[in-house]
C-alpha cells in the first residue's frame, strides 16, 4: 500500500471525540498489540476495505449499503463529546501520615508501659536503644552512660545491620573504655562533675571517626535532675537521612524516659538498702534494750529510778546495775556464806551514736561487768578498763566517758571514779544543796597508762543523786539556747522538794527539760503547765525541736530509816 492510499489518509487524522495526543497513543498501542485506549474510552469502529470507520454512536440508523460510501455535506454529523480519561492515582499522603502518627504512638505506648511494668531496668533500657531508632527513622540506637565512679559505659546498642553490629559495638566500647581511662579528662576531686559539655563533644567525635563517613551520627544528653548521667544516639547509612525538629524532639523525649528510668532504679535500691538498715537497726535496737537493765534492783535503805531516751533506733548511752557479792567469810562449821554485797551503778556515753556506738556500748557492759565482779575499787576498775580497750577504741577513733560507783547498804556510803563523764549531782536533804561528785581521769581509750582516782561520800536519809549523759544539758530550745548543768540543777531542786518518790523525779526532769526544749524565749523554767490545751499541744509539737543526743538519767533516792526499800 502506497502512502496515498485510502487507509493512510483515515489513519492520518483524528477521528471526531479524541484529541491529538490520545489518537497518537491509540495508533502505537495498535502497533504494539496492546489495547489502544483506557477502559472507559469510547471503542472505535472496526474498519472496512475503504478504511472508513463505522459510527460510535448508538440509536442511530445506518443503511448497509452504503459501507463504502462517504457521507454527505449536508448530512449532519452526531456531536462526539470528549473523553474524560482521568489521571493516575497518586499516594495518599493524608493516610501515609496517619499510619506514621499511629505507629510513633505506639512506640511510646509500648516504651511507657515497659517503664510502668519491668521491674529490670536492662530491658528498659535496651528497649529505649530500640524505640529510640524506630521513631527517628535511624538504623541504629546506643545508650552511653557516666557513671558516677567517673568511668563511661556503653550500656545499649541497637543496630539493625547484623554483619556491623559486633564491629560496631566493640568499637565503641573500646572509645568509652579508652576516655574512662584518661583520669584527667573525666575526674575532678573524685568526681564526674567535669566539663561535661567537652566530653559529650569529645565522645561524639570518636564515634563518628569510628562509624566512617558514610554513617550520620545524631546524639541528646541524658539528663537526670538536671544532671547529665549520659548520651543517646541515633545513626543511620541512608544518603537522603534528615535529622530535623521532628527526630529531636522524638530522640530527646525518648532520653527523658530514659533517665527516669534509671532515676527510678536507683530510688528504689535506695529505698531496698535504707529498709534493710532500718531492719537492722531495730534488730540493734532490740538487743540493746535488751542488754539495759529491765528493772532497777531492789536494796534496802534506797530505791532507785533510770530511764535512757536515745535520739536514733540505737544509742551509745549506757547504765547498768551490778550487784557485787561481798567477801566470803568461815564460820564454825566451815560453811561458807557471803558478809553483804555493793551494789555498783555505772553510767557512760560512747562519743557518736547509731550502730558503731551501739556496739562499743555493747563490749563497754561486758568488760565493766567482769572488772567489778572481780571486787576491785572504782578507780582500779577504770584503770583496768581502760587497758583492755585502749588498742580497739584506738582504732576506731572512739572514746567513752564513764562514771562508775559503788553504794554499800551497811554503812550508807557511796564511793566513785570518773572517767571525764559529767559529774553526777548529789542533792543533800539536810541543806538542799547540791554538790557535784568528781574525780580526775581521762576518757576510756585516750591514754594507755591513764590514773584514775576515787572518793566516797556518806549519804543521809532524803538525798537524792542523780547520774545523766550530756544529752541532758545540751538540750536546746527553738532559739539554739542550751540547758546546761545549771538548768539541770534548778530542774533537780525543783524536782527533789516536791517528790518523794525517784520515779517521780525523773518524770518531773523529763518534763521539764520537754518544756525548755520547745519554749522560744530565754525565761527561766517553768514549774506549770499553761492551762490553754491549745498552747500545751503547741508547745509539745510545734516548737519542740527533735533531740539530737541519747539522754539517760539515774536517780538513787535515800529512804528514811523508817521507810522499807
Amino acid at each position: 500500500m502506497d502512502d496515498h492510499s485510502p487507509q493512510k489518509a483515515v489513519l492520518g487524522q483524528p477521528p471526531a471525540g479524541l484529541s491529538d495526543s490520545l489518537w497518537s497513543e491509540s495508533l502505537l498501542a495498535q502497533d504494539s498489540g496492546k489495547n489502544p485506549l483506557p477502559p472507559n474510552a469510547p471503542s472505535l469502529s472496526p474498519t472496512d476495505n475503504s478504511g472508513d470507520l463505522r459510527s460510535a454512536q448508538t440509536g442511530q440508523d445506518e443503511d448497509p449499503t452504503s459501507s463504502g460510501a462517504v457521507a454527505s455535506d449536508d448530512r449532519e454529523l452526531p456531536e462526539v463529546k470528549p473523553a474524560i480519561v482521568p489521571a493516575p492515582a497518586m499516594p495518599d499522603r493524608v493516610a501515609e501520615l496517619e499510619r506514621e502518627h499511629h505507629r510513633m504512638q505506639y512506640l511510646l505506648a509500648w516504651l511507657a508501659f515497659a517503664l510502668r511494668s519491668f521491674n529490670n531496668l536492662n530491658q528498659i533500657l535496651e528497649l529505649t536503644a530500640f524505640v529510640a531508632s524506630q521513631l527517628t527513622d535511624a538504623e541504629g540506637g546506643a545508650l552511653v552512660l557516666f557513671n558516677p565512679n567517673g568511668t563511661i559505659q556503653l550500656d545499649q546498642l541497637h543496630c539493625s545491620d547484623l554483619n556491623h553490629r559486633e564491629q560496631i559495638r566493640a568499637e565503641m566500647e573500646q572509645i568509652t573504655q579508652t576516655l574512662s581511662a584518661q583520669e584527667p579528662i573525666l575526674k575532678t576531686e573524685g568526681s564526674l562533675s567535669v566539663k561535661i559539655p567537652a566530653l559529650e563533644h569529645l565522645l561524639d567525635e570518636r564515634f563518628r571517626q569510628s562509624l566512617g563517613p558514610d554513617v550520620r551520627l545524631f546524639g541528646t544528653p541524658l539528663l537526670i535532675r538536671n544532671s547529665v548521667q549520659g548520651r543517646l544516639y541515633v545513626f543511620s547509612r541512608q544518603p537522603g537521612y534528615h535529622w530535623d525538629e521532628r527526630r529531636q524532639q522524638l530522640l530527646r523525649l525518648v532520653a527523658d524516659q530514659a533517665g527516669v528510668a534509671i532515676e527510678n532504679d536507683r530510688l528504689t535500691a535506695a529505698l531496698r538498702r535504707k529498709m534493710a538498715l532500718e531492719k537492722e537497726m531495730e534488730i540493734g535496737s532490740y538487743i540493746q534494750t535488751q542488754l539495759l537493765p529491765r528493772e532497777c534492783p531492789q536494796v534496802k535503805g534506797i530505791r532507785l529510778a533510770a530511764r535512757c531516751r536515745v535520739a536514733s533506733k540505737v544509742g551509745g548511752d549506757y547504765y547498768d546495775f551490778i550487784k557485787i557479792p561481798g567477801e566470803r567469810l568461815e564460820t564454825s562449821d566451815s560453811s561458807e556464806e557471803t558478809a553483804g554485797f555493793r551494789l555498783a551503778i555505772v553510767i557512760g556515753d560512747v562519743m557518736g551514736k547509731g550502730v558503731p556506738a551501739g556496739l562499743l556500748m555493747t563490749m563497754t557492759r561486758a568488760m565493766v561487768r567482769a572488772e567489778a565482779l572481780n571486787r576491785h575499787s572504782p578507780a582500779r576498775v577504770l584503770q583496768h578498763l581502760n587497758r583492755a580497750m585502749y588498742s580497739d577504741l584506738e582504732n576506731s577513733n572512739r572514746f567513752i566517758s564513764l562514771f562508775y560507783s559503788e553504794y554499800d547498804p551497811r554503812s550508807h556510803r557511796l564511793c566513785f571514779s570518773n572517767a571525764a563523764h559529767n559529774p553526777t549531782l548529789w542533792w543533800q536533804a539536810r541543806t538542799r544543796e547540791i554538790q557535784p561528785l568528781d574525780t580526775e581521769g581521762a576518757l576510756i581509750g585516750l591514754e594507755e597508762n591513764s590514773h584514775y582516782s576515787e572518793s566516797c561520800v556518806q549519804l543521809q536519809p532524803g538525798d537524792v543523786v542523780v547520774y545523766y549523759t550530756d544529752g541532758y544539758t545540751e538540750t536546746a530550745n527553738t532559739r539554739g539556747e542550751r540547758l546546761e548543768t545549771s538548768g539541770l540543777m534548778d530542774a533537780i531542786q525543783y524536782a527533789a522538794c516536791r517528790y518523794d518518790s525517784p520515779e517521780d523525779i525523773l518524770e518531773s526532769l523529763f518534763e521539764q527539760m520537754d518544756a525548755f526544749r520547745g519554749r522560744r524565749g530565754s525565761h527561766p523554767l517553768p514549774l506549770w503547765l499553761p492551762e490553754d490545751p491549745e498552747l500545751l499541744l503547741q508547745d509539745e509539737i510545734s516548737l519542740r525541736p527533735e533531740p539530737v543526743d541519747d539522754t539517760t538519767l539515774v536517780v538513787l533516792k535515800v529512804l528514811p530509816d523508817s521507810e522499807p526499800a
